[in-house]
């Protein structure tokens, strides 16, 4: 579904015609339709360290990404920025231009001995986008938006090709999946207002029609992972 992009910038409520309502549903009863996939078959030691630790991921729009990981059991924090590219370069009018190299991206911060990177691996590919989509998803598309890992050591990046390599064998989807797995040269915050859109803009367009279903799906599919209430970049 293309919708225009000014949608994404709509926070207020709206008095839907018949046809948007309609439109609306079919939406949400498609994108609540979780791809069910089998838990990785390697995985970090659960409560191997009692330090925090730290995953960064792409999968489109990051509000999206932000919200779903902000419902986790065991996520710290969820923050929305840029990764791919170089530091002078990670603002949203420069990103949206595909040109840079960074991909919206969200930094989850995490206590291992509540919720494994696999674990997290398994909600991204699960409920967070749709990982065969090459570059887009949903109305969004470019290189800003692609399905990528960017992994931070030697231990994520064989836990990630080797959950990859597995979904591929087990034909979760009808297509191969198009997720690439790049190292973290840095993690860039986006700006402020990016910050808990979700939960922020609740009646957006944009969020109700793309995002609260994803929501809506990690509750229902991974419920031992859901919380209620979101853990917020600003409280």
């Amino acid at each position: 579904m293309n919708l225009p992009r000014n949608w994404r910038r709509l926070s207020k409520p709206l008095q839907w015609s018949a046809f948007a309502t309609a439109l609306l549903g079919a939406s949400i009863a498609h994108a609540e339709q979780a791809v069910i996939i089998p838990a990785p078959v390697q995985d970090e030691t659960p409560g191997k360290t009692v330090h925090s630790e730290t995953a960064v991921f792409a999968g489109g729009c990051f509000w999206g990404v932000q919200g779903v990981f902000q419902h986790v059991n065991g996520v710290t924090q969820a923050v929305s920025g840029y990764a791919g590219g170089q530091a002078q370069t990670a603002h949203y009018e420069e990103v949206g231009s595909g040109e840079t190299g960074h991909a919206e991206s969200v930094q989850v911060t995490y206590d291992p001995s509540q919720v494994t990177y696999g674990q997290l691996l398994q909600i991204y590919f699960s409920v967070v986008h749709d990982p065969t989509e090459l570059n887009r998803q949903g109305p969004d598309s470019g290189t800003q938006y692609r399905s990528t890992i960017f992994i931070s050591d030697a231990g994520q990046r064989q836990i990630a090709q080797a959950y990859i390599t597995q979904l591929n064998g087990a034909k979760a989807w009808s297509k191969p999946l198009v997720t690439t797995v790049e190292d973290l040269k840095g993690f860039y915050p986006a700006e402020g207002y990016h910050q808990d859109y979700l939960t922020q803009h609740p009646y957006s367009p944009y969020i109700m029609i793309n995002d609260q279903p994803k929501v809506a799906a990690l509750e229902a599919t991974f419920k031992d992972r859901y919380r209620d209430k979101p853990v917020l970049v600003n409280p």
